[in-house]
């Protein structure tokens, strides 16, 4: 039993420190709480959030919120909560030219005049990207965190994994509890260094730990992308929404001896073209638009080549680019540059990769989940936004807005927690757990979980291999629980568990859903 003064007390424990986690943290703070913001990483700024490469969709001369809406409608193929959409459409200005520009001071792109040098996307009916070279995500990420690190009420926590959400009745002592709704009064939290959980209390708590990407063997995403909130929230008993709704990148570096790196929409956008390692263009026999088609029949598309040809990839033309690729994208030039590949010339070699979570945790326009006090925002929560297929450049204005609102409804219903219901909160118990948490189990179960993940709950999915997944799943679920419970707590160990729960979560949805739509898509 751990002693009452490991017990921590925050208005807002904010899950994560991407684009939502600290717009949450922000404008919860310049409102007079206290802020705690948790990230399992040693860098704050690990996130997919940092990763992003394309741009945020922003407001050109002679754009309106109607043409925005109307394309992601599009791209979203019917899914689509369309208030949300309106209410981010509304919000771009805002977002883009008040915070990001006039606020955090965020550098973009700019033309000759001093303007945005947008950029087209597919998908998108004008050129409305804003963008910073070819790293906006890194852009926006260390401004706003310099924010976070500004401001006095925020306590920015490194090294500290949320274990489980704190739910009554769930870790509640008074049998009683047992008729009353759910609801969060904070997390245990365990603190990587000293290997301590702790009790972290609050009124409110937001879940902003970002997508699902590790869940695959290839992926645009970073380690910490392994799907934490969506499985506290679902054990928590959290509604989760359109979980079969994986958004696979069509386009990622491929090497043998590299991670998957993501060659952003943006390259496209300014006109290469995909051809298969023949040269021949492909693209314009699956869609009108050629290799600028939505993400879902491009991904489609390429596999579908690779099956054909046999080859482990296909061919990103830069030739056709109007723009100098090595000053246009510059950190693509350099990655590849690495790992031997010229793009200045040579065609980039590319293939799928599991990129972005279209699904998550239920959420109203406010952040709200089905659990009082829980909030959640950005790639672990569903907002409606994003539909079935989600539209490039939106994702981070997207998460930034969700994660202010949760903050302002946060602040405007002041609820503190009864300081008798912290006395019935069960403290962590770990008594004699003297195993320790050995890599050589913890590795071979996510790969595993990856190939599982990739071959029959990937791009293209049907009622056999998703049978065949949600069965070998549930079998190593139960072993990978037993081995949580047996086991002296780690990060790892938490991630491991965390991934299991989260992959049969959604080979499940996927399951249960037959009708192909987006970046669904049963061949059945």
């Amino acid at each position: 039993m751990r002693p009452a003064n490991q017990d921590t007390f925050a208005d807002l424990p904010v899950m994560g420190c991407g684009a939502a986690g600290a717009s949450a943290a922000l404008r919860a703070a310049q409102a007079g709480l206290s802020v705690a913001v948790l990230s399992n990483a040693a860098d704050p700024l690990e996130s997919n959030s940092d990763y992003a490469q394309g741009g945020i969709v922003a407001r050109p001369p002679g754009d309106t919120p109607e043409e925005l809406v109307r394309d992601i409608l599009a791209a979203g193929d019917g899914l689509c909560d369309e208030g949300a959409v309106r209410l981010l459409a509304d919000s771009i200005p805002d977002i883009v030219d008040r915070l990001l520009v006039e606020q955090l001071a965020v550098e973009f792109t700019l033309d000759p005049e001093g303007r945005f040098d947008f950029t087209q996307e597919a998908a998108h009916s004008r050129r409305r990207i804003a963008h910073a070279d070819d790293a906006t995500g890194h852009a926006i990420s260390i401004r706003l965190l310099a924010a976070v690190e500004a401001e006095a009420g925020i306590e920015l926590l490194t090294g500290h994994t949320a274990v489980d959400l704190i739910t009554v009745p769930h870790h509640s002592v008074e049998p009683g509890a047992i008729y009353g709704p759910i609801e969060c009064l904070g997390a245990y939290v365990l603190e990587q260094e000293s290997g301590r959980v702790r009790r972290f209390f609050a009124p409110h708590t937001v879940l902003a730990t970002g997508g699902v990407g590790q869940l695959y063997l290839h992926t645009t995403n970073p380690w910490v992308a392994r799907a934490d909130g969506l499985a506290m929230a679902h054990r928590a008993g959290a509604t989760i929404i359109n979980a079969e709704y994986v958004q696979f990148h069509p386009t990622a570096f491929y090497h043998r001896d590299a991670d998957r790196f993501l060659i952003s929409e943006s390259v496209r956008g300014e006109g290469a073209i995909l051809r298969t390692r023949h040269g021949e263009e492909f693209m314009s026999s699956y869609h009108p638009d050629g290799s600028l088609a939505p993400r879902d029949i491009l991904a489609r598309a390429i596999q579908e080549e690779m099956l054909k040809s046999g080859d482990e990839y296909v061919l990103l033309d830069l030739t056709p680019l109007a723009v100098d690729p090595k000053v246009r994208f510059p950190t693509i030039y350099e990655t590849c540059l690495q790992h031997g590949v010229d793009i200045t010339r040579q065609s980039i070699p590319v293939v799928p990769a599991a990129h972005y979570f279209c699904g998550g945790v239920g959420v109203d326009t406010w952040g709200r989940t089905s659990l009082r006090r829980l909030y959640a925002a950005g790639e672990t929560s569903c907002t409606g936004v994003h539909g079935a297929n989600r539209l490039a450049s939106t994702s981070l204005p997207e998460a930034i807005l969700w994660g202010q609102r949760a903050a302002v409804d946060a602040v405007s219903h002041d609820e503190p927690i009864d300081a008798g219901r912290i006395e019935e909160i069960a403290t962590w118990r770990d008594e004699g757990l003297t195993e320790e948490s050995d890599p050589l189990l913890i590795v071979p179960d996510w790969m595993l979980i990856k190939s599982t993940m990739w071959n029959y709950a990937g791009i293209v999915r049907n009622a056999k291999r998703l049978h065949r997944a949600v069965a070998d799943l549930s079998y190593w679920a139960h072993r990978i629980e037993r081995f949580y419970r047996e086991t002296k707590l780690n990060d790892e160990l938490v991630g491991l568990r965390n991934g299991i729960a989260a992959a049969q979560i959604i080979a499940d949805a996927a399951l249960r859903n037959p009708v192909s739509r987006g970046c669904h898509y049963r061949e059945d």
